[in-house]
C-alpha cells in the first residue's frame, strides 16, 4: 500500500531562478509530442521535470501572470526527446486506463481488478465524473504492467484471506486516500519554500482542523493565500465539482491525524524561516546619516508698491425684509347659481321691451 509523502527536498535547479532556455509548458509538449492531458499528465507521474519560472511582474514574465508559473528547461527536453523509444515510449508511460482496460491489461476480471484497486495495491492518478455522478479513476498504463510482473501470484488462483476480508468490508476504499498521497507528493517536490509545502498539507484538510492546528489568524490567512490551485480537469458543474471538492479532503481519522501532525511540524520550519506577514509589519528604513545643520533659508515677501491708491466704491447695504412676501390676491369666484338666474330674467325683460307688444 502507498503510505503519505509529506517530505522532499526540491531539486538543486529549482531553488533558483528558471535556467536559460527553459521553455513554457505548451512549446514544450508540442516539442514532446504530447497533448496537453498529457503533458500535464507527465508532470504528474514525475516524467518530465520542471522549474520555477519567472516571478509575476519580471521583465521575462507573461503578461497578467499573478503567479510563478512553471517551465521546463531545454536540457530535460533534450534528455527525453534523446530516448530511443521516443515518443512511442513517453506516450505509453502517461497513458491512463480506467477499470475496463486495466483489467484487460493485467488478464484478469474487471471484480477482481476493482478489489485490488480498493485494496491500495495501485493508486489511480486522476479520475473524473460520469453522467450517473459516479467516481471513475484512471490508473497510469506503465504501473499496471510493473505490477503484474512484481506480483503475479495475485492476478491468479484466490486472493490471500487478508486481501479478501478487506475487498469485503463496505467502507474501506484506499483509492482517493493514495490518489491524495501521489498528489501531495507531487506539490510537495515543486517547491523547497516551507510556507507553501505548508499550504500543500493544508489543502487536504477541512479548514476546521487547520484552525485547531494553526492558532494564529495571520498564518491560516498566508496558507490560504498560497493554497495550491486545485486541478485543471475539476469539473465545471456544480454537482460534480462538489464531488471532486469532497475526494480532495482527507476523510479518514488516521489519515486526518496524519495530515495534522505534518503541518504542525511543516509550520515549525515555516516559522523557523521566518514570520507570517502581519498587517503595518513593514520593514524599518535606516535614518539617514546626519549632515551639517542649516537653517532654512527665510522666503521672501512679495513686494508692495507704494503709492496713493483709488478709494473703494461703498458697497450697497441689502435691504432688509422685515416681513414676508404679501400675499396674492384674492381669486374672484364665478357667481352662483341664484345670480346667473338673476341675471338672466333681466335680460329677458330687456328684450321684450324692446322688441314691443306683438301685432
Amino acid at each position: 500500500m502507498n503510505t503519505h509523502e509529506t517530505t522532499g527536498t526540491a531539486r538543486p535547479e529549482e531553488r533558483g531562478a528558471a535556467p536559460a532556455g527553459a521553455v513554457a509548458p505548451a512549446r514544450a509538449a508540442a516539442e514532446l509530442e504530447l497533448r496537453r492531458d498529457e503533458f500535464r499528465l507527465a508532470v504528474d507521474l514525475g516524467l518530465v521535470r520542471t522549474v520555477p519560472g519567472p516571478a509575476p511582474g519580471a521583465p521575462d514574465a507573461a503578461p497578467g501572470d499573478r503567479a510563478v508559473r512553471r517551465r521546463v528547461p531545454r536540457e530535460e527536453i533534450e534528455r527525453l526527446r534523446g530516448a530511443p523509444d521516443f515518443p512511442a515510449g513517453l506516450r505509453e508511460r502517461v497513458r491512463a486506463v480506467g477499470t475496463k482496460e486495466g483489467a484487460e491489461l493485467l488478464s484478469v476480471t474487471r471484480d477482481r481488478f476493482a478489489r485490488l484497486a480498493r485494496t491500495g495495491h495501485f493508486s489511480p492518478v486522476r479520475f473524473y465524473i460520469n453522467r450517473y455522478r459516479a467516481v471513475v479513476w484512471l490508473y497510469p498504463a506503465a504501473e499496471l504492467t510493473e505490477f503484474a510482473l512484481n506480483h503475479p501470484q495475485l492476478l491468479a488462483g484466490r486472493l490471500p484471506l487478508d486481501v479478501r476480508m478487506q475487498a469485503d468490508a463496505d467502507h474501506l476504499d484506499w483509492r482517493p486516500r493514495n490518489w491524495r498521497a501521489r498528489r501531495l507528493g507531487m506539490l510537495l517536490r515543486a517547491s523547497d519554500d516551507p510556507w507553501v509545502r505548508a499550504a500543500a498539507i493544508a489543502s487536504l484538510l477541512d479548514p476546521s482542523h487547520v484552525a485547531e492546528v494553526v492558532d494564529d489568524p495571520y498564518e491560516r490567512a498566508q496558507l490560504e493565500r498560497l493554497r495550491p490551485a486545485p486541478p485543471s480537469w475539476r469539473p465545471n458543474t456544480p454537482t460534480p465539482r462538489e464531488i471532486a471538492d469532497r475526494l480532495m479532503l482527507a476523510d479518514d481519522p488516521d489519515e486526518i491525524l496524519w495530515h495534522r501532525m505534518s503541518l504542525a511540524l511543516a509550520l515549525d520550519e515555516a516559522r523557523a524561516e521566518r514570520e507570517a506577514p502581519r498587517p503595518g509589519a513593514w520593514p524599518t528604513l535606516p535614518a539617514p546619516p546626519p549632515g551639517p545643520a542649516t537653517q532654512p533659508e527665510p522666503v521672501p515677501s512679495p513686494a508692495v508698491e507704494a503709492g496713493p491708491w483709488p478709494a473703494a466704491a461703498p458697497v450697497p447695504r441689502a435691504r432688509h425684509v422685515d416681513r414676508w412676501p404679501p400675499r396674492p390676491a384674492a381669486v374672484t369666484r364665478p357667481p352662483g347659481r341664484r345670480v346667473r338666474r338673476s341675471l338672466l330674467d333681466r335680460l329677458r325683460r330687456r328684450k321684450e321691451s324692446a322688441s314691443g307688444p306683438g301685432v
